[in-house]
């Protein structure tokens, strides 16, 4: 029970007793006994109904300003407790040249970061590790000169999500690019891989990206 309740039984009480006593202070009146024990008897009535509808709206007013708090620090908890999280960047921070081939599946170091907010995309490995539950948002391209069939892979726990492919023909340059909404708990991975025997090509233009971020937690 909250200390404004107890407050109004105690100021109830009070009440009551001095009425009371009051009422037992005069016994030399002239006034009937049952006259008097009838007019103390309604007059605690009324008080005591008075009191205790006084009490009643005050317990109904704590429970509404109970439940907004409620509200307010789960509201707040969303905006204060959901963490920033977005990343991007692309392959070379410096020159030019092929990644790969490499003889088995090799995730991809975006090593020119353009923006890491929060810090859990890793460029030294590739690699990008949730944080916490939540869904988010992951976009990757791929560009090569006049290698066949390169192959790179959206991965999520080693487990590929989504691919661009090409194969040689008589243009000399492609790019292409891809995207998913996944939902991830923390701690999961998620990567871009090379194919195994596959390669991509780079330079400050920056032709192959990695970039995700958060869209709301779970």
């Amino acid at each position: 029970m909250s200390e404004t309740i107890r407050s109004a039984i105690m100021m109830q009480s009070v009440v009551l007793l001095f009425l009371i006593g009051g009422a037992l202070s005069h016994p030399n009146e002239a006034k009937p006994a049952q006259c008097c024990d009838a007019s103390l008897a309604l007059s605690v009535g009324a008080l005591t109904e008075k009191v205790a509808n006084v009490i009643d709206k005050m317990a109904q007013m704590e429970t509404r300003l109970d439940n907004t708090e409620k509200e307010l620090t789960e509201l707040k908890n969303i905006i204060q407790g959901t963490p920033k999280v977005a990343f991007s960047a692309s392959l070379y921070q410096t020159g030019s040249g092929d990644t790969g081939p490499f003889n088995v599946a090799t995730p991809l170091k975006y090593k020119n970061v353009f923006s890491n907010f929060g810090n859990n995309y890793n460029p030294a490995t590739g690699i990008f590790t949730s944080p916490i539950k939540g869904v988010f948002y992951f976009r990757f391209t791929m560009h090569n000169t006049h290698v066949a069939n390169s192959i790179v892979s959206l991965v999520k726990n080693g487990v590929r999500v989504v691919s661009v492919w090409d194969t040689v023909t008589t243009d000399a340059n492609d790019i292409g690019s891809n995207a998913a909404v996944l939902s991830l708990e923390a701690g999961d991975t998620v990567y871009v891989e090379l194919v195994a025997n596959r390669e991509v090509y780079d330079d400050t233009m920056n032709y192959n990206t990695f970039s995700g971020f958060l869209l709301f937690r779970l």
